[in-house]
């Protein structure tokens, strides 16, 4: 995790973060109801928070059935069409917080400089069980999002359980 590039965000009263998955059906818009729900409420910093997908094959599609039911279950509230990632969220992000590692690979190829490379990160190295783990080392696979997709429901409440323990985290990164 690059604290210093984070620890710069922590002046601001904004923060516009990108959650990203695959397809955005599943993970990354789970990711934004979550954060959305548990900032709502927050003046500095505000979380302005959306999703992307490193594909395009559920454009313009709504959530996934299993997803939406287990994030409204859980309480939140939030509406959600699937779009692909661009370079030019680049520009208009702070922090762009990938699910696994091939989604962080998949967005660090269109990054166009080291501002760009800065931004993305593993939504789960913020994970209070896991924030002491190396992003870079063969660790870093614990950091990934499972994909629930194609999977029993059972498969979502445990992705909605570690989104939650890592938005968690990320709030009491830039609250502290």
């Amino acid at each position: 995790m690059n604290s210093t590039y984070l620890n710069s965000l922590k002046n601001k009263t904004e923060i516009h973060i990108e959650m990203v998955c695959l397809g955005n059906i599943c993970r990354s818009p789970m990711a934004a109801a979550v954060l959305h729900n548990k900032s709502s409420n927050f003046t500095k910093p505000k979380f302005l928070v959306s999703s992307s997908g490193t594909s395009e094959w559920h454009k313009g599609e709504g959530p996934n059935h299993n997803s939406l039911q287990v994030w409204e279950s859980a309480g939140y509230k939030y509406e959600h069409v699937s779009r692909p990632f661009s370079a030019d969220l680049f520009d208009q992000r702070d922090l762009i917080l990938v699910m696994d590692l091939a989604n962080k690979a998949n967005i660090l190829k269109s990054a166009r400089n080291k501002a760009d490379i800065d931004k993305v990160m593993l939504l789960r190295s913020f994970d209070p069980r896991l924030i002491n783990l190396d992003t870079t080392a063969p660790d870093a696979e614990s950091l990934q999002v499972p994909d629930p997709w194609g999977e029993e429901i059972t498969a979502y409440r445990e992705v909605l359980q570690v989104v939650e323990s890592s938005i968690d985290g990320l709030i009491k990164y830039f609250k502290d």
